[in-house]
């Protein structure tokens, strides 16, 4: 799982192009969102697109579950890892 988390992360930095950011300074369980990385709404919408893209999810349009399963590096690894090319 923590190869994944690593690839989450590469993804999240080269998708949303953070450029002062290592995947090293992400921790996986800390929030993608508001208090933690930091993310907006935007960032959501590319960073799904992203996710689609290089692990072939099908995302709901449940805002809800896609928080729960965006909440954190940790998480998305989880449901990637669950529904990977399913």
């Amino acid at each position: 799982m923590q190869t994944l988390e690593h690839e989450i992360k590469e993804l999240i930095i080269e998708a949303l192009n953070l450029e002062d950011i290592t995947p090293a300074d992400i921790n996986a369980a800390d929030p993608l969102f508001g208090e933690g990385l930091g993310l907006d709404s935007i960032d959501a919408l590319e960073l799904g697109l992203a996710m689609q893209k290089q692990y072939g999810l099908k995302l709901s349009a449940d805002s809800a579950e896609n928080r729960r399963h965006f909440a954190s590096v940790r998480a998305l690894a989880e449901f990637v890892s669950a529904h990977r090319n399913v």
